[in-house]
């Protein structure tokens, strides 16, 4: 599994305590930044992450800012990012068995380094269930298409 990772200014200290985590599982992983606390815009971290997990050079992304918020948003605007802002483990396994999320979104000021732990570990040993949910995801990927047919009931 490769794993891009990417944060802003509030996320930075996080993103590279989590580093720990991904050795530890001997997952590889690139870090597209930020490298220090000193302010920067965080669409361009996400964009990074986002960018690189739908062209397919990651199977996997990380995001953190001071909410997850702003990173979750600015992640799912490129098509074939499933991202998720998560704040427990439950919401991590889930994220990965319901909806096949590649990409999850942490709040450095709303969970604490122990549980973001925890989290990163759920979301990336976790696979994606399919069976009911897989038509679920294929109607958001009709969604990034544009594919304007009505869904309801399909």
């Amino acid at each position: 599994m490769r794993v891009a990772l990417g944060a802003d200014h509030a996320g930075f200290e996080l993103k590279d305590a989590l580093k720990r985590v991904l050795d530890d599982l001997r997952v590889e992983y690139t870090d597209l930044g930020t490298s220090s606390s000193a302010s920067v815009d965080y669409p361009d971290y996400a964009r990074a992450v986002a960018d690189g997990v739908a062209e397919g050079r990651f199977d996997r992304g990380i995001l953190v800012c001071g909410s997850g918020i702003g990173m979750s948003i600015a992640a799912n605007k490129v098509r074939g990012v499933r991202a998720a802002l998560v704040t427990d483990v439950e919401a991590a396994r889930l994220s990965r068995q319901h909806n096949d999320a590649n990409v999850v979104a942490l709040g450095a000021r709303t969970t604490s380094p122990e549980r973001a732990e925890e989290i990163v570990r759920a979301f990336l040993q976790t696979d994606f269930d399919g069976g009911r949910h897989a038509g679920r995801v294929d109607k958001i990927r009709q969604m990034e298409i544009g594919d304007s047919r009505l869904m309801i009931g399909d």
